[in-house]
């Protein structure tokens, strides 16, 4: 039965909800990453943190180690089983929900601080997210987030996955590439009046890996798309390789000297 007020992208998001599944294990190559996020932030003791899509939850403890009060939100269950975890082996106190970045379950101006790591740049309506991350958010307090950008490789590997998904049906509203969270003139368009202050800085986040093949098959093993396109091509052995080989060219050209450099970009404004 379909209402006025039913999400058009319900199956998109439980689609993401299953693929993302499998993500934990690599979640420990974005742990410094999380790091630097929190410290660009400006999280403080005692502040009301919210963490977006927080998968396993290295931003949300890294914030609760710095004595603020956090909560972290994300689709999955199967991240938030390990997000749980990693809070308890950290001693701190992390209050963990699923739900959807869309529709944030907490009342307006909740938090002093909205962070998001590599997680709000999924939801499918980008400026219905960034509304509903201002709205918890206190007026005089940050949002800060970590994206990737476009052009580089991360932004380039939505773009290089998306051309082996099969093709939507006709008239099937698409979201936005994810990529378009690590355009400066992008954010600004989207979050628009309601911040001011609003500034960047650029980081990279080194992944060991022993070879470009070795972080492949590391990457087929944990992003979620990617491994549901593996598992697809299991019958067809040509495109599977050809796959393989754009995809270890596309990694060569940001490795060096046993890892991956992944560039990133940081934002961070203050609501109005």
């Amino acid at each position: 039965m379909t209402t006025a007020n039913a999400d058009p992208f319900a199956k998109f998001k439980a689609a993401q909800r299953d693929a993302w599944a499998v993500f934990a294990p690599a979640a420990i190559f974005n742990t410094i990453a999380a790091a630097k996020l929190v410290k660009f932030a400006q999280v403080a003791p005692g502040q009301r943190v919210l963490d977006v899509g927080c998968g396993t939850g290295v931003v949300a403890v890294t914030a609760a180690r710095r004595g603020a009060k956090v909560t972290g939100l994300d689709l999955s269950p199967d991240l938030l089983e390990r997000a749980r975890k990693n809070a308890s082996t950290a001693a701190v106190d992390v209050d963990f929900t699923e739900g959807d970045a869309e529709a944030l379950p907490y009342p307006d101006a909740s938090f002093d601080v909205v962070l998001s790591q590599f997680g709000h740049m999924f939801a499918p309506r980008p400026v219905v997210a960034a509304q509903e991350m201002l709205r918890v958010l206190k007026t005089g307090g940050r949002v800060a987030f970590s994206t990737w950008p476009p052009e580089l490789f991360t932004g380039r590997q939505f773009s290089f996955v998306a051309s082996y998904l099969p093709p939507p049906p006709p008239g099937a509203e698409q979201p936005p590439p994810p990529g378009l969270w690590g355009e400066p003139t992008v954010i600004r368009e989207r979050l628009g009046k309601f911040v001011n202050n609003l500034q960047f800085e650029r980081d990279v986040t080194i992944i060991p890996a022993l070879s470009p093949q070795h972080f492949r098959e590391a990457q087929e093993k944990t992003i979620g798309p990617l491994t549901k396109i593996i598992d697809s091509l299991q019958n067809d052995p040509a495109k599977l390789a050809q796959l393989r080989a754009e995809y270890e060219a596309m990694i060569s050209e940001i490795f060096e000297d046993n890892s991956v450099h992944l560039h990133f970009l940081m934002a961070r404004a203050v609501k109005a």
